[in-house]
């Protein structure tokens, strides 16, 4: 199949929700497909740089902010004593405090938290990895050792939780538990771990266990994804050797397919475009697969090799009209890739680490906004920029945040912010900062 072909398909197939959504309550935002529908946001930023609304101190983390009903939900880790090394290949041990934070979305006022003591063994200890899913009123928040907690978005008090590695013998990765809880329906989908437990279902209201499904040797990092296809629901779960597709309702396993990343790095969401699903990750694990128009099925069109795809880490791509936009944990270079058969078009530091040379794990968060994308890369830069397959055309930049965290002898920031109420809200190690995006200021 031709290249024009391949696009004439897919242009139109990224669809967009007929409502604007002024919220971010969760990973990606309301629909978890990295894209800001909101209207009144400047085309261009002003010469003198955006308004900074305000700033409020937190701690250590790299989970993002969720907004929602006025209010903002974010995570942290107030450390008592030990040191992060940032050794990709060992544990730090740390005492301390793992906190979930709410505060007003206009001031930053604190409102409420909730805090309990809790040790860390992890590689890249500086806090929590998750984004707060808020959903009817509550508010689920899981911490980089397994403990989960659905909270009262109003008061914070405790309605339920879960203690992975207690209930389920689940074994806290290298890098912490990053998947995103996410909610659809009635149900709370979790990455868990533990031995037919890598999934598990719990009623988001109560926290009943619903189902448990699959086992392998690491639960990798991946958000559960819903996808719908062809007029039925698919749960995705890319753990660290296959990236499978179940019944949301049972946990039966659909279809899987063999995708093992380096060191069990299954980070990046799986992508969908049309009948298109991507999974990209570390170690040349890459996969196009196309989705069975008949039954819950794949067909697989092409896997990454050497020097074609792109392999994500830290970031999730971005799939539109044939196109591939990602991060290459490799090159540390935001990338353009042909979707059809994984050809790259082009590459750019500019976005990601600003520098000349490769630097692996270079690392900018991707968000469409009508015709452009708003990006927020390692150095704290918020940048607008067009993506096309032609390649990268950068409109302005912001410098929002300070990098307080480091990697391979560079200073990073490695948290997704959130798109609400015309803003952007970023957070780093030491602040959470908001900036308006409204056109008429």
């Amino acid at each position: 199949m031709r290249n024009a072909t391949f696009c004439s398909l897919l242009t139109g197939l990224l669809l967009l929700s007929p409502a604007l959504a002024d919220d971010w309550p969760q990973w990606l935002g309301p629909n978890r497909d990295s894209v800001w529908r909101e209207t009144g946001i400047v085309e261009r930023f002003p010469d003198d740089g955006l308004t900074v609304k305000w700033r409020v101190p937190v701690e250590l983390g790299y989970a993002g902010p969720a907004v929602a009903d006025g209010k903002v939900f974010v995570m942290d880790y107030v450390k008592q004593s030990g040191k992060i090394t940032n050794n990709p290949g060992g544990r730090d041990k740390l005492e301390g405090t793992e906190r979930v934070l709410c505060l007003a979305a206009d001031t930053g006022k604190p409102l409420w938290k909730h805090e309990y003591e809790r040790p860390y063994s992890l590689s890249y200890a500086a806090g929590p990895r998750c984004t707060p899913t808020v959903d009817s009123g509550k508010v689920y928040a899981l911490g980089a050792e397994g403990n989960l907690w659905c909270l009262d978005a109003e008061d914070g008090k405790v309605i339920w939780s879960k203690d992975f590695a207690k209930e389920y013998g689940a074994t806290t990765p290298m890098w912490g538990h990053s998947a995103h809880p996410l909610v659809d329906g009635d149900l709370l989908y979790c990455v868990v771990g533990g031995q037919g437990s890598v999934a598990v279902a719990f009623d988001k209201a109560t926290g009943r266990e619903a189902w448990r499904s699959l086992s392998s040797r690491d639960q990798g990092y991946c958000p559960p994804t819903m996808i719908e296809h062809a007029g039925s629901k698919q749960l995705l779960i890319w753990h660290s050797e296959a990236i499978n597709g179940l019944d949301p309702k049972t946990g039966e396993v659909y279809w899987s397919v063999p995708l093992k990343p380096s060191y069990g790095m299954s980070i990046a969401t799986p992508r969908k475009l049309g009948p298109y699903l991507l999974a990209s990750g570390f170690g040349e694990a890459a996969v196009l697969l196309k989705l069975d128009d008949s039954k819950p099925a794949v067909d697989v069109v092409w896997r990454g090799k050497a020097k074609t795809a792109l392999y994500c880490a830290n970031s999730t791509p971005f799939l539109e009209e044939g196109t591939i936009y990602g991060c290459d944990i490799s090159t540390g270079a935001l990338m353009g890739v042909r979707m059809e058969d994984g050809e790259r078009l082009w590459e750019t530091l500019e976005a990601t680490t600003g520098g000349t040379r490769r630097a692996r794990y270079g690392t900018a968060f991707l968000v469409k906004h009508s015709d452009r994308f708003f990006l927020f890369n390692e150095k704290g830069d918020l940048i607008l920029a067009k993506l096309s397959p032609e390649g990268y055309d950068e409109l302005d930049r912001f410098h929002v945040l300070e990098p307080t965290n480091n990697t391979f002898g560079r200073p990073v920031v490695w948290t997704h912010p959130a798109f609400a109420q015309r803003c952007v809200f970023a957070r780093n190690d030491k602040e959470l900062v908001c900036v308006s995006l409204a056109a008429d200021e």
